[in-house]
């Protein structure tokens, strides 16, 4: 049986999601590992995916790591240069199915704020069908509890679910509970899954 429903995860799926290579471009690689490993902003992050406040977050670790002030509070000032660039594969292979009637859901690790802040800039963040975003639902992929709401919310059983997402942490956690699941590395090895569960044909794919 072919899935009812399609769910992309967003940052490295659809848009690169990429702080480091902001990081290194600003202050050079050395003091973006320096400053990573200080004060733990990947950790920081997290906790805004999770539903902590953005602004107050950042600036509150900014306030705690003095001698780092002004390159933590970047993380929000400058937010939007974390991402890029698109993965225009995947959002045509998102806009394919679509157009097929197969509905599409995103499932992402994003803080609420970030997310609205994000949908201004990339417009393909409103073309899903439904969304499930952590820091709105206050739970975070690999977390269970997660790929529950998607269940509950959609109605759509686990083995008629899709779901690709670069972090093999998240598509394990989604397989244990019967998803269909693919790791993303490329849209194309997307695409080719999509056209081998019956979903687009070939031309389609873009292949």
């Amino acid at each position: 049986m072919q899935p009812e429903a399609v769910v992309f995860d967003i940052g490295n799926v659809l848009v690169h999601w990429q702080p480091e290579a902001f990081y290194d471009r600003v202050i050079g690689e050395a003091r973006r590992r320096a400053l990573f490993r200080a004060a733990e902003l990947p950790q920081m992050n997290a906790l805004i995916d999770d539903g902590a406040p953005f602004r107050e977050t950042i600036y509150d670790r900014a306030d705690r790591h003095p001698e780092w002030r002004a390159e933590i509070r970047l993380w929000h000032d400058r937010w939007i240069e974390l991402f890029g660039p698109r993965i225009e594969g995947s959002i045509a292979l998102m806009r394919a199915l679509r157009a097929k009637g197969v509905p599409v859901f995103a499932l992402t690790n994003f803080g609420s704020s970030t997310y609205e802040t994000a949908r201004d800039r990339l417009e393909f963040l409103n073309e899903f069908d439904r969304e499930y975003v952590s820091g709105r639902l206050f739970v975070s992929k690999p977390e269970p509890r997660i790929y529950q709401i998607v269940e509950e919310d959609s109605g759509i059983p686990p083995d008629r679910l899709i779901f690709t997402d670069d972090r093999a942490d998240n598509i394990t956690a989604a397989a244990r509970r019967g998803w269909r699941t693919h790791q993303f590395e490329t849209w194309q090895g997307w695409a080719r899954r999509l056209v081998a569960e019956g979903l687009l044909t070939e031309g389609e794919a873009g292949l």
